[in-house]
């Protein structure tokens, strides 16, 4: 890049940042955004003839970043909120079955991460919505959807680990030793 028109961009980082700012709402991801976008444009050899057309065209890249942006996060913010609604919507099972599912999930989520424990306990075992969960935790409904998800996962694993087979027929005849501690090697077999 020829040394005018990084000495033009340069000059003109205050009024970038401020054109990011009021369009992101982040002044560290606008902060972001432009140093990328600085990097960028380094990398490109242009033929920019006046100082005008450069600025110009370094403020049509980042505007483009920013539409980048809003296009990655949109997608991944529809994605979280589908989880959402899937986790809030999940069916369960009638009370005679809730009272028969294995005792060993219990004693399992106790040796979940604390955070993964809270969420199964809160979300799964008292039937909190999501979004509730969110809030007590202190965190956004999104976020709380992916760590109801990752800990449904990490639970999933132990009992499988845990209770081998019956955890495949849904833990309706367990024989996993109820009252035994919630050790992942402890399983009769079936």
């Amino acid at each position: 890049m020829n040394p005018e028109l990084t000495l033009q961009l340069v000059d003109n980082h205050r009024q970038f940042l401020a054109f990011l700012d009021r369009r992101l709402g982040d002044r560290a991801l606008a902060e972001d955004i432009l140093q990328d976008a600085f990097v960028k444009s380094l990398e490109k050899e242009l033929d920019v003839r006046d100082e005008t057309s450069s600025v110009a065209w370094f403020y049509r890249m980042l505007r483009n970043a920013v539409i980048d942006h809003y296009r990655r996060s949109g997608t991944r913010n529809r994605a979280l909120e589908s989880l959402a609604r899937e986790l809030d919507g999940s069916a369960e099972p009638p009370p005679e079955l809730r009272d028969e599912i294995c005792g060993c999930v219990s004693r399992l989520a106790s040796t979940l991460k604390p955070e993964y424990e809270a969420a199964i306990r809160r979300v799964d075992v008292e039937g909190a919505p999501v979004q509730d969960f969110a809030a007590e935790a202190g965190i956004t409904p999104n976020n709380a959807s992916v760590r109801v998800f990752r800990a449904r996962e990490a639970l999933r694993k132990q009992v499988k680990t845990s209770c081998g087979t019956c955890a495949e027929h849904g833990c309706l005849e367990c024989s996993c030793g109820k009252s035994g501690p919630a050790t992942p090697a402890k399983h009769d077999g079936h």
